[in-house]
């Protein structure tokens, strides 16, 4: 299996997971949903509705494919994704921290790409 395969299935199926979860709140106002470009090898976790009566739209997740890395551009997730992603057999060097600034990035567990 090629890096590009390993990566996009295990972020669908880390991201699968955490919407899975959210889904199983019938009550829920707010619709929770992935964004995948294949082209541009891109993932965003979405939400979407109307919380009481405030308006909720916004990313929790944005991970894209970029020079053979998995970029992990937002996460509002409690654990990480990278830690999930981690726990799929992604090695924590192919995986950068992109919302840590590059000279932060050197004092992770993960590529210091920058």
């Amino acid at each position: 299996m090629d890096k590009l395969t390993q990566f996009s299935g295990a972020i669908e199926r880390v991201l699968g997971r955490h919407l899975e979860l959210c889904g199983d709140r019938p009550d829920n106002p707010v619709e929770s949903f992935l964004i995948v470009d294949e082209l541009k090898r891109s993932f965003i976790w979405m939400n979407v509705g109307w919380e009481r009566s405030r308006r909720v739209m916004g990313m929790t997740v944005y991970l894209r494919i970029c020079d053979d890395k998995i970029w992990v551009e937002e996460d509002l997730t409690e654990e990480g994704v990278a830690n999930e992603l981690v726990r799929e057999g992604i090695a924590k060097s192919d995986i950068v921290l992109a919302f840590h600034d590059t000279q932060v990035r050197q004092f992770t567990e993960f590529a210091a790409v920058g």
